[in-house]
C-alpha cells in the first residue's frame, strides 16, 4: 500500500519506515528535516512539511492509501502539552481534507487503565518529565474517539519502550485495548522495532478501526 509517514525521522517514525518498506510498501516520509533519513530506497519519497499546517498535510498526503502519524515535538519540550494537540488536530484536519480514510496515530501509554477507573498517567509512580507529554496524548486520544469520518486507530505504546529495551524485532507481541499487556514479569514491555511491526500489521490487518490498542510482550 501507499503510507503518508509523519515524523518519520523520529524514534518510532524511523522504526516504522524501515519496517513498511521491508514489506514493500511505498512510504512517503514527511518530515521537517529531510536531512535526518539517509535511507535510500526505491519505494521511499522524502517530503518536506510543516504538519501544524493542515493545508500542507492534506496536500502532502493526499492520494495514499493510509497514514500514520507518529509526530512528537519532542519529550524535553516545556510546551509539549500544547504542540501534541495542535499538531495531532491539525494532521486529523489534513487527512480529513485530503480524502484519505485510514489514519493510525502513535500515541502513549500514560492513558492505559491500571486499575478500574485509574489510568497510568494519574498514579503517584507516574515519572513527571513524561506527564504532560502523556496527558496531551490522553486528552487527544478523547478527541479522536469522537470522529466519524476518518477510520482511526490509536496505538498505545507498552508502558515500558525506550531506546535501552534491546529485544530487537522478534515480530511477536500481544494487544489489548484499554488496559496493559503484562508479561510473566508483571511487566509491560516492548521494542520499538516490534512497536513497528504492530503498525504495519495493524495497516495492512485493520483489527481495531475506531478504537485504541496497546501492545506488549
Amino acid at each position: 500500500m501507499k503510507i503518508a509517514l509523519i515524523g518519520a525521522s523520529g524514534f518510532v517514525g524511523s522504526h516504522v519506515l524501515t519496517e513498511a518498506l521491508q514489506r514493500g510498501h511505498t512510504v512517503t516520509a514527511i518530515v521537517r528535516h529531510p536531512e535526518k533519513i539517509t535511507t535510500v530506497h526505491p519505494h521511499l519519497t522524502l517530503k518536506k512539511g510543516d504538519i501544524l499546517r493542515d493545508e500542507e498535510v492534506a496536500a502532502l498526503v493526499k492520494g495514499h492509501d493510509a497514514v500514520v502519524g507518529a509526530y512528537n515535538p519532542g519529550w524535553g519540550n516545556p510546551n509539549i502539552y500544547n504542540e501534541f494537540l495542535e499538531g495531532s488536530q491539525a494532521i486529523q484536519r489534513g487527512v480529513k481534507k485530503s480524502g484519505v480514510k485510514r489514519l493510525l496515530t502513535v500515541g502513549g501509554a500514560g492513558s492505559l487503565e491500571v486499575a478500574p477507573g485509574v489510568q497510568l498517567v494519574d498514579t503517584p509512580e507516574f515519572p513527571a518529565e513524561y506527564k504532560a507529554g502523556a496527558q496531551a496524548a490522553r486528552d487527544y486520544l478523547n478527541i479522536l474517539k469522537k470522529e466519524d469520518q476518518l477510520d482511526w486507530t490509536f496505538l498505545s505504546p507498552a508502558i515500558l519502550m525506550h531506546p535501552g529495551i534491546k529485544d530487537g524485532r522478534t515480530g511477536k507481541y500481544r494487544t489489548n485495548t484499554n488496559q496493559p499487556v503484562f508479561d510473566a514479569k508483571g511487566e509491560s514491555r516492548l521494542s520499538v522495532e516490534d512497536l513497528s511491526v504492530a503498525i504495519v500489521d495493524e495497516l495492512e490487518n485493520n483489527r481495531f478501526v475506531r478504537q485504541r490498542f496497546t501492545a506488549a510482550y
